[in-house]
């Protein structure tokens, strides 16, 4: 297998343009005759699905929850990022360019990259357009804030509520569309498999989560914007139906995984409270503009009440660690300086694992009432689940899986290496390299939706032929055998261990062996057990009801069944890969003063995996990086 990105030739400023102009085009009326599926309706699928729509494509969307409005984008709270230098402060395309490549470790592709960052102006202006209500200036201006891993403020945001506004704005579209009968809206249905005809993607099985029906879509095209993984691990701040379904049937049908090993440790969530949660709370990253990060100098304070430490006796360790940056350095940096603090001895609350988040200078400088404009929203959700307020002591806070960076490979296009099957959003690998720049979520989300695949799309297109491949096909009969024996084995096996109990032990083994930290003897345990977990779970795991009406435990054993297999593949790209990098930390790897250690030498490439029929035996493709307008150098923001 051959790997090729289809990055465009020339200046790499120019090649965005260059490849637009270079794309193929298709004349209103023949897009009519062409039909895409769209899996999923976050910030990607939404936009996708209304942009190709309003070009005349005839467009199906597919969600599992019972509508758009509730997508995981909905959960991203602190902002999103857009090269507008409205600040006046420095910045740029070249500088948004610039930061996210060093913030993803130097292992994320430039060119795709330069492109985000160029279409990033366009989608702010998009989505004023659209009535998302930004914060504005007093002199009516948008307003923008720092977020971590830049020391310019090219945030927008709407308080701490940026993706429910600006998904709604992508819904708008949609409804619109919708309504038109442009897209035809399939809620409350799962994708259970990818059909691959003679080669070519073209089409999906679904299940209807409320009657339980299986059934075959034929499109022309499918796009995947499905999000990521985080869920692998169990508890994340991952919605509890996220998962890795969609991606990982693409993968078995010979579609390649990239970096799965590249996952995200947000460090600003609330701290695992007891055995009972099923999920994390995200606290903005955006916080940490006003919040100071700090724990006791000496262990033996830890059980004192924060206003009882001294000035002189708090360590405000991302300060002192990172001058330039502080308490925005970038959030795996920040994840494991936390970590390293909690290991020490120095963690505060419930078993030591919490560091703070403190406003009370903020508030002393700015007011209650300018911190409650800013973050009110957060501080409310903050009180609601701890009991504590945020504004009379600080916020207590841990890091936890948050993003995915690792995800199904593309090229420039956004399409697979599977002929037909385009990937968005999360879902791909392509923008982030092994570690996210807070506020970029939804930036990538918008523009492969909104401007990268109403463009792209074509080029795959104009080789097919219009409805060529119907549900007749004997791909899509063999793929709803596949579905339907699927489900059938799950609920024939009868044991008497629950879906979750399984999830939970495969998440934390996960966590702990390939969480923050990781090394070889911790990985290869977990290959050892992941297997045998994955066994018992087919001799053992319960199901009841039927596959005929609604059953949520039906829908969660899919899942997490492919959980278990994927969770093979995470941990053993994280063994292959031997170098720290971004979100993936290896112990082995590292500089005496404790930060990661790339080895460029011998990994500066996109790890892509390709199903071999045998989950321990993968089969390994590289593509090399290379660096033309930024050079590799040691990641520092001290």
């Amino acid at each position: 297998m051959k790997l090729d990105s289809k990055i465009p030739s020339g200046p790499m400023a120019e090649k965005w343009s260059r490849h637009k102009q270079d794309s193929k085009l298709i004349n209103p009326k023949n897009k009519r005759k062409y039909s895409i599926i769209v899996v999923g309706s976050g910030l990607a699928g939404a936009a996708a699905a209304a942009s190709l729509s309003e070009l005349g494509y005839k467009v199906k969307c597919f969600c599992f929850q019972d509508s758009p409005r509730r997508a995981h984008s909905i959960a991203a709270q602190g902002g999103i990022n857009a090269a507008k230098n409205y600040q006046n402060d420095g910045d740029s395309v070249h500088r948004l360019f610039y930061d996210t490549v060093k913030g993803g470790d130097f292992r994320a592709r430039e060119a795709n990259v330069h492109r985000l960052a160029e279409v990033s102006v366009n989608i702010i202006d998009q989505c004023v357009a659209q009535g998302v209500p930004f914060a504005r200036e007093y002199g009516g201006g948008l307003a923008n804030r720092s977020f971590g891993g830049a020391q310019v403020s090219r945030t927008f945001y709407a308080r701490g509520q940026t993706g429910q506004q600006l998904l709604l704005g992508a819904y708008s579209a949609l409804s619109k569309e919708i309504a038109r009968g442009g897209v035809e809206m399939h809620t409350r249905t799962e994708m259970l498999d990818l059909v691959v005809a003679d080669g070519e993607t073209k089409g999906i099985i679904t299940r209807n989560l409320v009657t339980g029906k299986v059934e075959a879509h034929a499109a022309d095209t499918v796009l995947l914007c499905t999000g990521g993984y985080g869920n692998v691990f169990f508890l994340s701040t991952n919605a509890m139906g996220c998962n890795v379904t969609a991606t990982w049937r693409a993968h078995r049908r010979g579609a390649t995984f990239a970096n799965p090993c590249y996952t995200q440790i947000h460090p600003t969530c609330i701290p695992v409270s007891g055995d009972y949660q099923s999920k994390l709370t995200l606290m903005s990253e955006s916080l940490r503009n006003d919040g100071r990060v700090w724990v006791p100098k000496k262990a033996e304070d830890c059980g004192k009440l924060a206003s009882q430490i001294p000035e002189a006796d708090r360590d405000y360790f991302l300060e002192r660690k990172y001058p330039s940056f502080g308490n925005l350095a970038p959030r795996d940096i920040s994840s494991r300086a936390a970590k390293e603090c909690c290991d020490e001895g120095r963690g505060v609350g419930p078993g030591g694992r919490g560091v703070y988040l403190d406003f009370s200078e903020a508030i002393n400088e700015f007011s209650e009432k300018v911190i409650k404009e800013r973050y009110g929203n957060l501080f409310d959700m903050y009180e609601r689940i701890t009991g504590e307020s945020a504004y009379k002591q600080p916020m207590r806070i841990y890091p936890a899986v948050h993003y995915t960076m690792g995800g199904l490979w593309v090229d420039y296009n956004l399409m697979s290496n599977l002929s037909g099957l385009h990937v968005l959003g999360e879902a791909n690998f392509s923008d982030h390299g092994a570690n996210r720049l807070g506020a970029s979520a939804l930036m990538q989300g918008l523009a492969d939706g909104y401007f990268v695949i109403p463009t792209t799309v074509a080029n795959y297109l104009v080789t097919q032929k219009p409805g060529a491949v119907t549900t007749e096909h004997p791909a899509f009969k063999q793929a709803l055998e596949d579905a339907n024996g699927r489900i059938n084995q799950l609920l024939n096996v009868k044991g008497k261990r629950t879906v979750d109990s399984f999830h939970r032990e495969l998440g934390l083994l996960v966590w702990d062996k390939c969480g923050m930290g990781r090394n070889r003897a911790g990985l290869e345990e977990a290959l050892r057990r992941i297997p045998e977990i994955r066994a018992e779970f087919w001799e053992n795991v319960v199901v009841p009801g039927s596959g005929a009406v609604a059953n949520p435990e039906l829908e969660k054993a899919g899942r997490v069944a492919d959980f278990m297999e994927f969770a093979e593949l995470l941990c053993r790209d994280a063994l292959d890969r031997e170098e720290s990098c971004g979100g993936h930390f290896r112990e082995e790897h590292q500089f005496p003063d404790g930060e990661a250690k790339r080895d460029d030498e011998n990994f500066c490439y996109v790890s892509a995996y390709e199903y071999s029929g045998d989950l321990s035996k993968p089969i390994l493709h590289k593509e090399a990086l290379t660096f033309e307008e930024v050079h590799l150098t040691v990641r520092s923001y001290k």
